[in-house]
């Protein structure tokens, strides 16, 4: 109990530090862009009630979830396909590459020409930027898994599904988690960009709003729901990877005390 007690009180103290410096040092500021904490906080309360929080807030997480799921499935699936077969990773690392190269920003008003302004946009764009650390995560892991524990599955008569589900996949989660755990920090990104572009509501969408209208101190609540939601989406997916990958860190535990 006292461990993470320790735990949590290490993790929110550089935060509190960082928000109690920037309290006291804005308390005296009188810039209209810069205007002082206190200030952001109550704009902060006063903004983001229940009800902007349905409207703005819900849908830029049905998005980000729905984009980011997306990019997993496909990441994934295709990750072990490729990293299973040399043949097939040699075909599509070239194209794979090329397509990795090109910043999903980039791609937002081609992607409106096919998709319109709508909720599938956003999603598209927050798949394509994501589904390249997971793939690539994927293959690389997929490639790392021990020969000896192939060989070993294939003695006892595990192939097919099973061969994936049972030995390749927990084999490789690690790589995959990494890989899922960038991605989520790039679809919070990409997110907020996609909702830059005709959009109606959304997080992205209000932030720019209220920095189109001079709501300044709105705005700088808005950035830090932003952050808040980042930190809540990384925590939660935290203690996904920890039960997910408890063979794991029970491993690295026991390395660490021998």
């Amino acid at each position: 109990m006292m461990n993470v007690v320790k735990k949590i009180l290490l993790a929110i103290a550089l935060p509190l530090t960082l928000f109690a410096g920037w309290y006291f040092l804005s308390a005296d500021s009188e810039s209209f862009y810069s205007p002082p904490l206190e200030k952001i906080l109550v704009a902060f309360g006063d903004t983001w009630g229940l009800d902007r929080l349905r409207a703005d807030v819900a849908p830029s997480v049905l998005r980000l979830l729905a984009g980011f799921l997306l990019a997993a499935l496909i990441g994934v699936g295709a990750g072990v396909a490729i990293g299973m077969n040399l043949r097939l990773r040699a075909v599509t690392e070239p194209v794979l590459e090329f397509f990795r190269a090109i910043p999903p920003p980039v791609l937002v008003p081609v992607i409106m020409l096919f998709a319109g302004i709508g909720d599938a946009m956003k999603v598209i764009v927050i798949v394509f930027g994501c589904i390249w650390p997971i793939l690539l995560n994927t293959v690389e892991g997929v490639r790392a898994v021990d020969s000896v524990v192939l060989e070993t599955a294939r003695s006892y008569g595990v192939n097919g599904v099973a061969r994936i589900t049972k030995v390749i996949l927990p084999s490789a989660g690690p790589q995959i988690a990494a890989g899922l755990r960038q991605a989520l920090s790039i679809a919070i990104i990409l997110m907020v960009i996609s909702e830059l572009f005709a959009a109606s509501n959304g997080l992205g969408f209000t932030i720019v709003q209220f920095q189109r209208s001079f709501a300044i101190p709105e705005m700088w609540s808005g950035i830090i729901l932003l952050g808040l939601l980042g930190f809540v989406l990384s925590l939660l997916f935290r203690l996904a990877e920890r039960r997910a990958l408890r063979w794991y860190e029970g491993l690295r535990a026991a390395q660490r005390q021998s």
